[in-house]
């Protein structure tokens, strides 16, 4: 008894030193707690009360008064405090319901981040706030704080089902979705049986086989054939990425790297045959998207297929296709510079980077012109080269139409014209070639273009193969100041309609109109109509179009106008800068004009709608699938004075190819633009930003369309989430159709290769790649073991953050 008294007299001095420690910890997590929601409250108070100046929600302002109470009331130890939160949080629910309805990807913001943070009054030491009484007391409330969450979401429910009108979208406009059509009695196109000899598979460009091996029922079988490496390493931001779309032709695949090199693959093996190394700069910062092949008639031995490819430099280049030797008889031992008289002015102001097309002989190349680099920027002339000798057939030059020949020496194609730097179609039998065009460069501002500029500005051109004249063209924009180029392959079909088949031509757009034109004449085929778009705010000397083409035959992918309430971001604080941005940003729906200002919402981004992945068409059953993207970015004229204070300077082809600079020399201007973007690096506006898009083409309605992507490899400050959850995220890249009833896709950010069932949507196949996929697959049977394979590059794509990589990847199902 003694001993056991003895014993606790000596534990109670520790026991004492024990508790304080316990009491000083639990001191200092609540006021560390504390302190955090007095910092988060006082952030939402003055961006609230900016945000309420600028007539947007109140809800921030609010919310963070009662955030900054519920602080300070936990800082004095009082329990008032937890409730006082906890009435915050049944406020946002119901808040959040009204306001988004019960959209997931909306709710994100506003109701993750206050649940996640009230989590901490469950903490030991914040569970009895005030010490004069039980911490069961606080406890015994949680009945009553799931009946209010309750009560909002019945309330947030009610007022969102009696305010809430839906924005009408645009995808919508030809009416409800309409289930898929039955197999047509003949195809819409002519397509190769088992290769795949061209960019698109035909001249067309349908990117469509009639391969039916691989179907939605055992898709899930198909595994890794094999994989050929392209190398060297990837080299950070100063290469474009792997983005090639092989050809197959034999039993051989032809590729182009972005390191200027032409590799041949066995198609049964992936076993390399040759490799041929152009000369040139090897780092553009630019991508090799594709090669071109052609059997030279009659002839016999080396040269007669041939490769041909546009080097880094750039050069035309013409190689056997079995040995990958150059081309002795084809301009200057095999290659034919693109550089004479197009007035370059700084390396890689001028390059290509989609493949030739070959008609009639002929193999025609465009060019591309680094956006918003200078007025005078090199030459957008279309040449044609004779496909056995190199030289010259043609060149279509706008500003002098009655000149096909090579400029006189000492002078130049004429200066600053709109370039066609995405792929062409061709149609043999017409003898037709079709261009699609960009801009006069630079894009956001046109007060020196001249006639000839916005005469084939975002147009479609349809040249005669063989003598380089005009036939017809098409714009599908009126003084184009937003970049939005025909970036995309025109697709070819024979489209069925009351007076029989026509032969059409499909025109998809960055700013997300799709026109259907007959290919013969370039009239529509489905309704267009001009309508008036936002005028005001032009700066001096400029000219905006009162009206532009919408092609209302046809779904358009744009996306519904923005509203305050649409705006996303990570967290509420996120989400509240992105409406304090919108509401100071100008933005009247698509086509705002972009002025000095204030930045400008342009909608859709530069990066589409649709871009140069371009649609895919099942001919069979008259199905266009077609990849888009609703990501919206900022742009805004300064003047040339605080240009030069900021340091701009046209690209002189080192380092990085700028990205939000744009120094427009030799103009009044420059530009600053950019992607719509959180503080956190989230985009502002709401997901999907990445979508699928099935169409009948026969009555112009949406079959179904589906977010494109999870949300697995992106997240806040470009760290990945690892959530596998479909959200839709951007890409670049686009999708392939087959007669087995799949769409093929790789493009998005997300690390993955996945097939849609194309009649439905459904997504029936997806595997991870070894880098990101940002380009377009293709597919073919190997005259060896009759097996279907189905191939894409996984090289990444710097701008878009993905991993890089420079692997050939071949999914067939078990031998």
């Amino acid at each position: 008894m003694i001993h056991s008294l003895h014993f606790r007299k000596n534990l109670s001095p520790m026991m004492s030193d024990y508790t304080r420690g316990v009491s000083s910890l639990s001191l200092w997590t609540r006021c560390l707690f504390a302190a955090l929601l007095v910092l988060i409250g006082l952030a939402l108070v003055f961006g609230g009360a900016w945000l309420a100046l600028d007539a947007g929600s109140l809800y921030y302002l609010v919310a963070g008064l009662a955030v900054v109470a519920s602080g300070i009331l936990t800082w004095l130890g009082d329990r008032r405090g937890a409730w006082l939160y906890g009435l915050m949080l049944v406020g946002t629910l119901a808040w959040s319901i009204w306001e988004a309805g019960y959209a997931p990807w909306l709710l994100v913001p506003r109701l993750v981040a206050p649940f996640v943070l009230g989590l901490g009054f469950l903490l030991p030491p914040l569970r009895r706030l005030d010490y004069r009484t039980p911490s069961a007391g606080l406890v015994a409330g949680w009945p009553a704080f799931a009946g209010g969450l309750v009560l909002a979401l019945a309330l947030g429910a009610g007022l969102h089902a009696a305010s809430y009108t839906a924005p009408a979208d645009p995808l919508w406009q030809t009416g409800g979705a309409v289930p898929a059509p039955a197999p047509l009695p003949h195809p819409l196109a002519a397509v190769p049986d088992e290769g795949w000899p061209f960019w698109g598979n035909d001249r067309g460009g349908t990117r469509f086989s009639p391969l039916a091996q691989i179907t939605p029922q055992n898709v899930g079988q198909l595994q890794v054939a094999w994989e050929a490496d392209t190398g060297p390493a990837p080299t950070g931001d100063k290469t474009g990425g792997l983005a090639v779309t092989p050809i197959m032709v034999g039993d051989a695949l032809y590729v182009c790297s972005e390191y200027n090199v032409v590799i041949s693959f066995d198609a049964e093996t992936g076993k390399e045959r040759w490799r041929h190394a152009m000369t040139g700069k090897v780092e553009s910062g630019k991508p090799c998207r594709g090669v071109s092949q052609h059997r030279v008639p009659g002839a016999t031995g080396l040269c007669a297929d041939r490769i041909y490819a546009a080097s880094q430099a750039p050069d035309l280049v013409a190689l056997d296709a079995a040995t990958g030797q150059s081309c002795p008889g084809f301009g200057d031992g095999g290659r034919t510079s693109l550089l004479a008289g197009v007035g370059e002015k700084n390396p890689g102001l001028y390059y290509v980077s989609s493949p030739p097309q070959v008609v009639r002989g002929k193999v025609v190349v465009g060019g591309s012109i680094l956006d918003n680099q200078l007025w005078n920027s090199p030459s957008g002339v279309i040449r044609a080269y004779d496909a056995v000798t190199g030289q010259l057939a043609w060149a279509f030059d706008v500003g002098r139409p009655d000149r096909s020949t090579a400029p006189p020496p000492g002078e130049t194609y004429t200066l600053s014209t709109p370039n066609s730097w995405a792929p062409a179609s061709a149609d043999e039998e017409l003898g037709l070639v079709y261009m699609p065009t960009g801009n006069a460069p630079p894009d956001l501002y046109g007060g020196q273009r001249r006639p000839f500029d916005d005469a084939y500005n975002s147009a479609v051109v349809a040249i005669d193969a063989e003598t380089g004249k005009e036939r017809w063209r098409y714009r599908t924009m009126n003084h184009d100041l937003w970049d939005y180029d025909v970036p995309a392959q025109p697709t070819l079909v024979d489209l069925p309609t009351p007076e029989g088949p026509r032969k059409a031509l499909i025109v998809s757009t960055k700013r997300g109109e799709t026109f259907v034109l007959d290919r013969i004449t370039g009239k529509p085929l489905k309704p267009v109509r001009d309508l008036p778009v936002p005028q005001g705010g032009t700066v001096p000397g400029e000219n905006l179009a009162p009206t532009q083409p919408f092609s209302i035959g046809m779904p358009a992918f744009r996306g519904a106008e923005l509203h305050e309430a649409d705006m996303w971001g990570v967290t509420p604080i996120d989400q509240m800068i992105c409406r304090i941005k919108f509401l100071q940003d100008r933005y009247e729906g698509t086509l705002t004009p972009v002025g000095t200002e204030r930045p400008t919402i342009v909608q859709p981004g530069y990066g589409g709608g649709v871009n140069w992945g371009s649609v895919s068409v099942d001919v069979d059953r008259g199905i266009m699938v077609a990849a888009w993207m609703n990501l919206p970015t900022q742009a805004r004229l300064i003047t040339r004075a605080e240009a030069t204070a900021k340091g701009f300077k046209i690209f002189d082809g080192k380092g990085p190819v700028p990205g939000s600079d744009a120094p427009m020399e030799n103009t009044p201007y420059a530009g600053v633009l950019g992607p719509f973007l959180s503080p956190l690096g989230a985009p502002c506006s709401p997901p999907p930003w990445g979508l699928m898009t099935a169409v009948d083409l026969a009555s112009g309605r949406v079959i179904w369309s589906r977010p494109f992507g999870t949300a697995r490899d992106t997240g806040p400050l470009g760290i990945p989430s690892m959530l596998p959850l479909p959200m839709g995220v951007p890409f670049s890249g686009g999708a392939i159709t087959t007669r087995g009833g799949l769409a093929f896709i790789g493009a998005s950010v997300e690390q993955a290769f996945r097939a849609y069932d194309v009649t439905t949507g459904e997504e029936v196949w997806k595997v991870r790649l070894p880098a990101g996929g940002q380009a377009t697959p293709m597919t073919y049977r190997s005259p060896k073991s009759g097996r279907q394979f189905v191939v894409i590059a996984a090289g990444g794509k710097p701008t878009l953050k993905t991993k890089q990589g420079t692997k050939i990847v071949a999914y067939a199902l078990p031998n």
